[in-house]
């Protein structure tokens, strides 16, 4: 093996370590196929740079090397494997289906030409050669244009191995009625009177699954006085065992034994015909039998048992034969441990067939074939043990078995799953150099590889693969549109799922709403309705999700029409639409300055098509109070009342909260006192007054409103007081604020970190709320050890009290409070900026270390910090780190800069 080739394994088994987690590096030593390979001769890789959906570095490794040397190698590992897959091509056998597969058979002067270019290659046309063409052969069409060519040849003739060659090639392509059409027509070839004609008749209807025309044909000829020979006899037994015609069996076996043709072949099929009869104990007697009269056993013969014990689920019994015909010595066993290792394959027992394997090969030297070896790398492949299917790779290449096209497919689809695209692209890249076509499995597994990474190549590849005839599975359909849809490439889609529609494949319901969702994020919000509604005229199409998008996006388009009859749509189909949706309808409603009559046309629309009426009605308050239309939104209100619906707690707050919207206070106020006289006032309609009223910026009527619900023994929310004290802080009634925190203090809420922050970032910005403090100490019972730790912190952001504690100590003061957050350091990194930038940026370290991520106000903080000491040099490298992070500098940093 060649040095570059050798180390590409050794990277291929680093990698397969890692993936499949089955091994971990005890030593930098390792062995593989008996070559000992140093860590250090490879020590420019890691499992980063050979996975394309993974950034992590193998753990054991160095750090990846660069993309030209990762490259080199992938390239490298790809030549060895290459090379490997060259020795099993021919190039005259090439030549001679590309010959053929070029040429129009309903073309006279195209076929002329073949014919031509065919006889220019001077073929050594015999029966071996012939059958060696056909083995070869790529796709049924051309092994037969071959067939009928070299039949049409002076001084060569067809014999019944040819014929049987291309009735079996048919047969496995399971063109039964193109083969029923060759038997019709064969009489009209002039080649197949240089064979006993009735023969290849027989052989050809037996082998099609005809065996009733066989036997008439066979009937035919012996009342004319003819006979099959012994090849065509066997043929014919052979297709009534696999026909299970077993009279018949029993009669041409008879024959065949009269005739004197009687051989180890005929033996093969009668245990063949008990076996498939379950007729185990009289197969295993005749298998005694032949040898008690010494007969010839074949590998055959004992296969065909080995076989019927297994799928019987007579493992044990099986492995018994095996040895015991073993131990005879005079029987061939190759196929019957074939038949062995494919049969515990096929029943899960793969564990059992590698150890079986192993046995077989280091005590007898058995080399199972290529289709051994495929069966269980496919399994393996299956159940993702990488690292076997790679040891069998090697095992057979090592071995000189030359692969054949399952092989290649197979080491395709392990590059991919073992993470290594590079090599995988490579070989499929390459492809035409060892004339190879990947089959669907392979095709599915590059593109899922590629999705992860690349959708644009994935889409390359599916359109390669259709060309070949192969579409996608229905997983990795999804798998494509997924990736298509996230990367933004929305064309491709459209176009994935016409070829989809093309190929007669039905996308899912899903994948359809991902691609409008898609569609509705790139504004492409019509392209999205028009494909919806084209699939609701073939199916019963449309998610939750997917009519949400399409009726937000219409909504900002101002297509409200359209967007209320998709929200009826969406209603017919049983979903239910969120107050926020029909929130955003109602709006582009207004927004398209539709009629007083046009609104309450929708309205009567939606209440027709939904059982909760009582919720549309909300729906509507909710939505007129958005769009800034508190009278409409007042007007549904008694309508919902005319109709016999009593509003509900919802109902009220809605419209309650519709006139605070919009600065409606004497309304909200009137409305508040009739609700007084007509329910009981609970604590969510105390919260929305109280709430309302301090956005709307009138927090004393809201100070009115709690101290009345304090009275009545209702506990205001904990959002009641951080709106009351921003709102308070920001009219600076600041001896207010003191009120309400001790307030706060005496219920079962404690000071979050919200109301901390407005109140640290307010002593930053002024002395008067400690002053505030202060004052308000006489008043209040001071047993909080948290209000007065408070109070100390607001005179230490005042800059009138001294911080002594250090950074860590300080926090610990803060945190006895409320919880710090990203905006608590912040507060804390502007009072340190003031006078200690040391202390700041060791407060910087120490809040990414507990796991936040500083933001545009952290980083200006402190570059803000550094310029008001005078340190510039210092303050423009935090704004190149502010600028590398992604974050814009604020006005102050400009003019600073």
């Amino acid at each position: 093996m060649a040095a570059g080739s050798s180390a590409g394994i050794s990277i291929i088994m680093l990698k397969l370590r890692h993936v499949t987690k089955s091994r971990v590096f005890l030593s930098p030593i390792f062995i593989v196929n008996d070559h000992t390979f140093l860590l250090s001769s490879i020590s420019s890789f890691s499992f980063s740079s050979w996975s394309s959906t993974s950034s992590a570095a193998h753990p054991f490794l160095p750090p990846a090397a660069p993309p030209a040397q990762i490259n080199f190698r992938a390239k490298d590992v790809a030549r060895s494997f290459k090379e490997w897959f060259k020795g099993q091509n021919n190039a005259l056998m090439d030549r001679i289906y590309s010959i053929l597969g070029d040429h129009d058979e309903n073309d006279p002067s195209s076929r002329n030409a073949a014919d031509a270019a065919l006889s220019d290659l001077c073929l050594p046309l015999s029966e071996r050669f012939v059958l060696d063409v056909l083995n070869y052969g790529k796709d049924v069409l051309s092994c037969l244009k071959f067939f009928d060519w070299a039949g049409r040849q002076a001084g060569f003739y067809h014999t019944r191995a040819t014929f049987s060659a291309i009735f079996k090639i048919m047969l496995r392509a399971k063109l039964m009625s193109l083969m029923l059409d060759f038997l019709e027509n064969i009489m009209k070839r002039s080649y197949v009177y240089k064979v006993r004609f009735y023969n290849v008749l027989v052989m050809g209807y037996a082998v099609a699954g005809k065996p009733e025309i066989a036997l008439q044909l066979f009937g035919k000829m012996r009342f004319h006085g003819l006979d099959l020979d012994d090849f065509a006899y066997h043929v014919l037994l052979n297709a009534l065992v696999e026909e299970n015609c077993f009279d018949a069996v029993q009669v041409v076996s008879k024959q065949i034994s009269m005739r004197g043709l009687e051989s180890e072949i005929t033996h093969s099929i009668l245990v063949k015909s008990f076996c498939k009869q379950n007729r185990l104990e009289e197969a295993e007697e005749f298998l005694r039998s032949l040898v008690r009269d010494g007969r010839v056993l074949s590998g055959y013969m004992v296969g065909h048992m080995v076989g019927a014990l297994c799928k019987s689920r007579m493992f044990d019994k099986a492995s018994c034969l095996v040895e015991e015909f073993h131990e005879l010595r005079n029987v061939q066993m190759k196929h019957a441990y074939s038949v062995m290792i494919k049969e515990l394959v096929r029943a899960g027992k793969v564990d059992v067939a590698l150890e079986f394997l192993q046995g077989k090969m280091a005590l007898e030297g058995y080399v199972p074939d290529v289709f051994r070896y495929n069966i269980l790398i496919y399994r393996l492949l299956k159940e993702n043990r990488l690292e076997e299917v790679y040891d069998l790779l090697m095992e057979m290449k090592e071995g000189q078995i030359a692969p054949d096209k399952a092989t290649i497919n197979a080491a395709l689809c392990f590059f991919c799953k073992a993470g290594m695209m590079d090599v995988a692209l490579e070989l499929y890249n390459s492809r035409s150099e060892f004339q190879f076509s990947p089959n669907r499995m392979a095709y599915n597994h590059l593109i899922k590889t590629l999705c992860g990474d690349d959708a644009d190549e994935a889409y390359h590849v599916l359109r390669n693969s259709i060309d070949q005839g192969y579409f996608l599975g229905r997983k990795t359909f999804s798998i494509l549109a997924d990736a298509l849809c996230r990367e933004g490439k929305l064309d491709k889609m459209k176009e994935l799922i016409l070829v989809a529609l093309e190929q007669n494949f039905m996308p899912s319901t899903s994948t359809y709403d991902k691609f409008i969702s898609a569609l509705c994020r790139a504004r492409r919000v019509e392209d999205g309705y028009l494909i919806h509604r084209e699939l609701n005229r073939v199916t019963q199409f449309g998610s939750k999700n997917t009519y949400s998008n399409l009726i937000y996006g219409l909504s900002k388009l101002n297509r409200g029409g359209i967007a209320i009859g998709l929200l009826i749509e969406m209603q017919e189909k049983g979903h239910t639409p969120t107050r926020k949706l029909l929130r955003a309808v109602v709006k582009c409603l207004f927004e398209m300055d539709v009629s007083h009559l046009q609104f309450f046309k929708f309205l009567e629309m939606l209440l027709s098509c939904h059982e909760n009426k009582c919720q549309v009605y909300d729906f509507f308050i909710d939505g007129a109070g958005d769009a800034k239309k508190p009278e409409l939104a007042r007007e549904v209100f008694e309508m919902m009342q005319r109709s016999e619906l009593v509003p509900n707690l919802s109902s009220d707050i809605l419209m309650l909260q519709a006139y605070l919207k919009n600065r409606r206070i004497s309304e909200a106020l009137n409305f508040f006192r009739d609700l007084r006289n007509r329910r009981e006032i609970h604590r969510k309609l105390y919260h929305a007054m109280i709430v309302g009223l301090c956005k709307a910026n009138n927090p004393h009527i809201a100070l009115e409103i709690l101290r009345e619900m304090r009275v009545n023994g209702v506990t205001p929310s904990l959002q009641c007081y951080e709106e009351l004290v921003l709102s308070l802080c920001l009219c600076k009634r600041y001896d207010a604020v003191v009120n309400i925190v001790y307030d706060l203090e005496g219920t079962r809420h404690h000071i979050s970190s919200f109301i901390g922050n407005v109140l640290l970032l307010h002593s930053l910005k002024s002395k008067e709320l400690y002053e505030a403090w202060v004052c308000s100490r006489g008043a209040h019972d001071e047993t909080s050890s948290r209000c007065s730790i408070l109070g100390q912190l607001i005179g230490a952001f005042s800059g009138r009290m001294t911080i002594n504690q250090n950074i860590e100590g300080l926090e610990e003061v803060i945190n006895q409070c409320f919880p710090l957050d990203l905006y608590t350091y912040n507060m804390l990194l502007r009072r340190l900026t003031k006078t200690q930038m040391d202390s700041a940026c060791e407060l910087f370290s120490r809040l990414q270390q507990k796991g936040y991520e500083p933001n545009r106000w952290t980083y200006d903080i402190l570059a803000q910090g550094f310029f008001k000491q005078g340190r510039v040099a210092e303050a423009k490298r935090w704004v190149e780190e502010m600028f590398r992070k992604g974050f814009d500098p604020t006005e102050k940093i400009k003019l600073l800069i």
